[in-house]
């Protein structure tokens, strides 16, 4: 999963603290469905020896959660505290501000109405989670809403989620439409805890590159869901990251382009170039092991710093075509 081209000589210009699917909840450890453990009570630990290793840098300008604050088999009761008991965590990080996005499981437990503002996501009336943010002039930030159409977090009758409905009735065959059973591929993508992206968030999306474009930016794209095949068990890709990766394409600016969702981790390189890294998950961590990171940014390349369980990986640029 690294990848090097010579030792680093130069200071990078900026940090950031990383760290996904912590999936905090305050019941007894468990098993995904294909049985490997799950550590729901340690995970806050993981996230608390996380913030205290960025603060003792004390260099980093941010830091980004990769979504899944909290887990489904939290008690619904318990949604609202425990979302916030985790937010607290990140709250106490002294470098500046924490972004956060939304996985299915933050959508289990609250409605975006409730969820965003705990996050701290500026969201116009229409519930919208995606964000671009520019920490310093030559770089910016592209936070996609993986869950944008999606069958889970937007009330029943909402437009989304019939879209959402209608793309599982036609691509999924099965009763259960979170089983991927009988789907071969990147078929396997279509269950319904993974989602898409809609119109409006692409036409947003191609603007901003082409604004990037403009101003000379390089950019980082930041999704929930992996975007690329080559990176992520085929069952975890965003439903159309196909058509998002061909917006992405046109443009030479997007260097890298990081993920959650998939627990294992996973690293690639597309056909253009671009990076694609998607995060281990702090929730399967066992007692003492730790599972987050931070990436030093440079010109030509990112590094990605990992602890323990997260891998430590370099991406570097490729030369514009």
């Amino acid at each position: 999963m690294v990848s090097s081209n010579g030792q680093a000589t130069t200071q990078p210009r900026f940090s950031f603290g990383l760290i996904s699917d912590v999936q905090y909840a305050d019941i007894s450890d468990g098993r995904s469905f294909h049985g490997v453990p799950r550590y729901y009570r340690h995970s806050i630990l993981v996230l608390q020896r996380a913030v205290k290793e960025w603060n003792t840098h004390q260099k980093h300008m941010f830091v980004i959660n990769f979504g899944d604050i909290v887990d489904g088999f939290c008690p619904k009761d318990q949604s609202l505290g425990t979302v916030q008991k985790v937010v607290d965590e990140f709250e106490k990080f002294k470098g500046g501000p924490v972004y956060h996005m939304i996985g299915n499981h933050c959508l289990y437990n609250l409605p975006r109405s409730q969820l965003l503002p705990l996050l701290k996501i500026q969201s116009l009336d229409d519930g919208r989670a995606y964000y671009d943010f520019s920490p310093v002039p030559e770089y910016r930030f592209v936070v996609l809403d993986a869950y944008d159409i999606s069958a889970i977090g937007w009330p029943q009758d909402h437009p989304k989620t019939l879209e959402a409905m209608k793309i599982l009735r036609e691509m999924n065959p099965n009763e259960d439409k979170n089983s991927p059973d009988n789907l071969e591929g990147p078929e396997r993508r279509f269950v319904m805890f993974n989602g898409g992206l809609g119109k409006e968030q692409i036409e947003w999306l191609d603007g901003v590159l082409v604004d990037a474009t403009i101003l000379n930016q390089k950019v980082i794209v930041c999704c929930h869901l992996p975007l690329d095949p080559g990176a992520a068990s085929k069952a975890t890709l965003l439903w159309n990251y196909d058509e998002v990766m061909n917006v992405i394409h046109r443009y030479n600016c997007v260097k890298a382009c990081l993920a959650g969702h998939d627990h294992k981790g996973g690293y690639s390189i597309d056909s253009h170039g671009i990076h694609h890294r998607v995060f281990e998950a702090a929730l399967e961590c066992p007692p003492d092991t730790n599972a987050f990171g931070y990436i030093d940014v440079y010109d030509d390349r990112i590094s990605l710093i990992g602890t323990d369980r997260m891998e430590s990986t370099e991406m570097h640029f490729s030369p514009p075509s």
